[in-house]
């Protein structure tokens, strides 16, 4: 990925709101994962285009009173990755499961981390996949 790595989300017009979380937690996952800082494109060796494909919550678990109390969170995220010798495109997926109180609805926050809990595990996805080319080449 080299050292200087920029990222972009595109806003997703029929989901904005999930779109917006998913910039904070992919920023944040791509520092940690990658230990770079977040460059300008213009002074970055590797651009990530990031698209929000989908977003969906389904329940997981219910209580003997039939409330759901626990969730699992899908993200599907589609990652270009262009360089100055070629852009690819790859689709990467991740899941997150989490729990609630019975009869209780998913609060901002609980629908926040979940996102950004899921976003990353679909960037790790995006991270194997650059790990087998890698492997694949040599």
């Amino acid at each position: 990925m080299g050292e200087r790595v920029s990222t972009e989300i595109i806003i997703s017009m029929e989901d904005p709101e999930n779109t917006v979380v998913l910039k904070d937690a992919l920023d944040e996952a791509v520092i940690r994962r990658f230990q770079t800082n977040l460059n300008s494109r213009k002074n970055s060796a590797t651009h990530l285009q990031i698209k929000l494909n989908s977003v969906s919550f389904s329940a997981l678990q219910y209580d003997s009173n039939g409330y759901v109390i626990s969730y699992r969170t899908k993200i599907n995220l589609a990652i270009t990755r262009i360089t100055k010798e070629y852009s690819k495109r790859y689709n990467a997926v991740g899941n997150f499961d989490f729990a609630i109180s019975p009869n209780a609805i998913i609060t901002d926050q609980q629908r926040f981390d979940a996102i950004a809990n899921s976003a990353t595990k679909a960037l790790d996805s995006f991270v194997a996949q650059i790990a087998a080319e890698g492997t694949r080449k040599e």
